[in-house]
């Protein structure tokens, strides 16, 4: 996504600058293209078409040198079309160094728009060498050090002494990807927009909104369908006491007035059920536009695989011939769609993967031979999506990593001893490949053997919230699995419960969730822990860590998420597991700075929000509990958590002789109590503290206690609170309306004579 204001904005030079880089990428590809196609009529056609392209915008904006060079290169593909000169692979390569320099020249020109270009050694040379190919000479190999050397004063003024880094920069991925004619896909040249990041991510808020919004009319349409079906009930009794009062003995007024008001409920009952079909209807409407807008804005931030791997092709053939070695790539599921900054956080990663690849994994031709193997070693690249993820796999038929050299080199480099190495399985030891001046390169050299790259790579895909394990077969080649979410946007998580408030959890970061038995957990040196996959993890409560409240219950199975860096697994008691959600990721006030053990917020579908874990940082304080000794057991008795801690009442009732009996009763047994004066005040109460029982009476003002008593058993957070009613009334009607409610108790006010309220406190909430 470009960012800006507006295309019309661009100065001559910097439209020049995005033609080239987009005309860059069909040089490349189809130069490539050329090395596999014994018949290349549509490469060369694509390529004439893009030097023509490069010739006629270098005019325009009057850069002599790229015109000159240009044009030699489309009389070049001109001669090859025409089937003259054969296009060998030096010859290739030459051609892919008048690329360069084209890219070179469109960025040197936007960085200096008042400096005048002009033809100097090293591009006369470059012209020279693709005029050679045009009349089938021997090309003439001009190499980086050549252009250095040769580079005009102009030109050393913006990049003294090292052109080749210069190259390199800019050749990142062009804002347009142009595809070549020879690519079977039906991805069309839309026109770019230029729109801000930040009000990209205001629009992916508002959208994650409006699903929240639309979630608020299906409990309308659910009380509409009530009030129906008690509007259908209210008609049938009018009904049967129409067919009652029909004696003839009554008064001709009676009969008039019960007549009309069975019309004007058979009229309710249809004007409510054409609202209720309406509003369900509509609800629909606006749920599937919500969701349509959510995806659509979610599609703006994404981009084919092949728009960012542009690249590696080339990559991987210039250092391929780099090192004496025949190299194909092959990328399948090139225009699976992927977020744009996880794909441009991918780019150096999967470079170092690829180099990787080429220079310790393929062997020589000779050597391959020599195996019975291909003389061309191929890499693949695969990339897809599967249960809401993105996966990535960069595989190649090199040589492998023998796990016993590797188990070598972990105990010579003394990073753990000879016995426990022993005890170490394969995917354990490849775990070492990632860690910080790791290598199994015998020699360093300019592209490997530092021991820096693979661990740059895991710490990229790990802070985007991916995953990476690498897997070896001996002298059948190296795979490495990349997990990553579809986008930053939106993450898969699993939503918990820790001390009542919800957290996420990103589903790659989890390695395995249990329901543990406390029959499972032993205790080693203070430490709790057990056992999966025959290995220890140690256990501690999320409550710890995050610094909240103990809890007052603990439950006989412990919900456990296990997580983990390179080489320990945690495990992390909480609450209750709420459910896998999908969230839209809202990032924190900067205000705020760095929030110890969080990355994000999000809000849930029913509106309420949720904070979203950093396990990178969790793991880190889960760590700093245990090497301070402080870490709590988590499989202590609940009698001593709850003898700490006083039981919360809510006494709700108009009568203040009736609310100072109950609260001197229950605090004279050890309870905390809190008054309400009547049913309003109460639900407010209810809503903005936090209780343990509510006691209320049932006749009250603004709202009475069967209202109360439903209101809190229909909430969603709150209808797990125990509630008894307590009146005066005694009848039997009453008794079962109250239950009906949702009450657990229904007593009468006679009670406060004996024991029988202090009993079903005790019964619901224990002793305090």
């Amino acid at each position: 996504m470009l960012e800006g204001s507006d295309i019309s904005q661009l100065s001559l030079l910097d439209l020049f600058n995005m033609e080239v880089k987009a005309q860059v990428v069909v040089l490349n590809d189809n130069l490539l293209a050329l090395e596999k196609n014994i018949n290349p009529k549509q490469e060369l056609a694509a390529l004439m078409r893009a030097a023509h392209c490069i010739k006629g915008a270098a005019r325009i904006v009057q850069i002599a040198p790229a015109v000159t060079l240009s044009h030699v290169m489309e009389d070049c593909f001109a001669a090859a079309q025409a089937g003259t000169v054969t296009l060998t692979a030096d010859a290739v390569d030459v051609l892919l160094q008048g690329v360069d320099m084209l890219l070179y020249l469109a960025e040197t020109a936007v960085a200096n728009p008042n400096s005048q270009l002009v033809e100097d050694a090293s591009i006369q040379s470059l012209v020279t060498a693709i005029a050679n190919i045009s009349v089938a000479t021997t090309p003439v190999i001009v190499t980086t050090a050549n252009l250095v050397e040769k580079t005009p004063p102009l030109l050393k003024n913006q990049a003294q002494t090292n052109i080749q880094t210069e190259i390199a920069l800019a050749s990142p991925s062009p804002p347009v990807y142009v595809p070549t004619l020879t690519e079977e896909t039906s991805i069309t040249n839309n026109r770019a927009v230029r729109v801000s990041t930040d009000n990209l991510n205001r629009l992916m808020g508002l959208a994650g909104e409006s699903i929240v919004a639309t979630k608020w009319l299906e409990p309308f349409a659910n009380s509409l369908l009530k009030v129906r079906t008690n509007q259908v009930e209210l008609s049938n009794l009018l009904e049967k006491l129409q067919e009652l009062l029909s004696d003839r003995s009554l008064s001709r007024q009676i009969k008039e007035h019960l007549s009309a008001a069975y019309q004007k409920a058979s009229e309710c009952s249809k004007l409510i059920s054409d609202r209720q079909n309406e509003i369900e209807l509509f609800s629909q409407r606006s749920g599937n536009l919500a969701h349509r807008l959510y995806q659509e804005v979610i599609a703006t931030r994404m981009c084919s695989f092949a728009e960012g791997g542009q690249g590696f092709p080339r990559m991987v053939r210039d250092l391929a011939r780099q090192l004496g070695k025949q190299v194909q790539l092959e990328i399948t599921g090139k225009y699976t769609l992927v977020d744009r900054d996880i794909l441009e956080r991918l780019e150096a990663p999967l470079t170092q993967i690829l180099r990787n690849a080429i220079d310790h994994g393929i062997e020589s031709p000779q050597e391959r031979l020599g195996l019975g193997k291909p003389e061309v070693g191929t890499i693949r690249i695969e990339v897809v999506h599967r249960a809401g993820m993105l996966f990535i796999t960069v595989s190649d038929d090199g040589r492998g990593i023998y796990p016993e050299f590797l188990r070598q080199e972990v105990v010579k480099k003394q990073l753990t001893n000879a016995e426990m190495a022993a005890q170490l399985s394969e995917a354990e030891l490849m775990e070492f490949l990632f860690l910080p001046g790791f290598s199994t390169s015998q020699m360093v050299t300019e592209i490997s053997g530092r021991g820096v790259g693979l661990d740059i790579a895991y710490s990229t895909v790990r802070e985007v919230g991916g995953t990476l394990r690498a897997v070896s077969t001996p002298t059948k080649g190296m795979t490495f699995y990349l997990q990553l979410p579809l986008t930053l946007s939106v993450v898969r998580t699993l939503v918990v419960e820790i001390a009542g408030e919800p957290y996420a959890f990103g589903l790659t970061r989890i390695e395995q969730v249990v329901m543990l038995s406390r029959s499972e957990i032993a205790t080693s040196e203070n430490r709790p822990f057990f056992l999966m996959n025959n290995q220890p993890v140690e256990l501690i409560s999320a409550r710890q860590v995050l610094d909240l409240p103990p809890a007052l219950v603990n439950p006989e199975i412990l919900p456990v998420i296990v997580i983990s860096d390179r080489l320990n697994h945690y495990g992390l008691v909480v609450d209750r597991f709420i459910g896998e959600h999908s969230l839209v990721v809202r990032p924190l006030d900067s205000r705020l700075g760095k929030v110890p053990n969080i990355s994000a917020a999000a809000m849930m579908d029913d509106g309420s929000p949720v904070l979203i874990v950093d396990v990178e940082d969790l793991v880190r304080s889960i760590a700093k509990v245990f090497s301070s000794g402080q870490a709590s057991q988590v499989n202590q008795s609940a009698r001593k958590a709850l003898s700490k801690t006083y039981k919360r009442v809510l006494v709700v009732d108009d009568s203040i002789t009736v609310r100072e009996m109950e609260r001197k009763l229950l605090e004279n047994n050890g309870y905390k109590v809190e008054v309400a004066v009547n049913g309003m005040d109460g639900w407010n109460a209810v809503r903005s503290g936090d209780y343990d029982l509510v006691i209320t009476d049932i006749d009250m003002p603004r709202m009475n206690g069967f209202e109360l008593t439903n209101e809190i058993k229909t909430h969603a957070k709150l209808k797990q609170l125990p509630v008894i009613i307590v009146s005066y009334k005694d009848r039997e009607e009453d008794r079962i309306q109250g239950l009906e409610a949702g009450a657990d108790y229904y007593l009468t006010k006679s009670s406060f004579h004996d024991d029988t309220l202090l009993r079903a406190v005790i019964d619901l909430i224990g002793e305090s």
